[in-house]
């Protein structure tokens, strides 16, 4: 059972916050494993297919591939 104050956190976080964790996160954050990782994931997924390919590709390349110092 995931926690409401966890999934409420999840749900009002937007697409290219989502990436930024996803892609920067250090290895067993919290969001990113178990059930808390598999509704994050889906989640993630939905707003991605809300933003399109095009609006993915702009958070990628937007947040970069170097991880921010420190991560936060």
């Amino acid at each position: 059972m995931i926690d409401q104050d966890i999934k409420s956190e999840i749900e009002s976080m937007d697409y290219l916050q989502m990436l930024h964790i996803n892609r920067f996160a250090p290895p067993g954050h919290p969001y990113l494993q178990g059930e808390v990782g598999g509704f994050f994931v889906s989640n993630m997924h939905e707003k991605g297919k809300l933003i399109g390919s095009s609006g993915r590709v702009a958070a990628s390349k937007l947040i970069g591939w170097d991880p921010p110092v420190p991560f936060s």
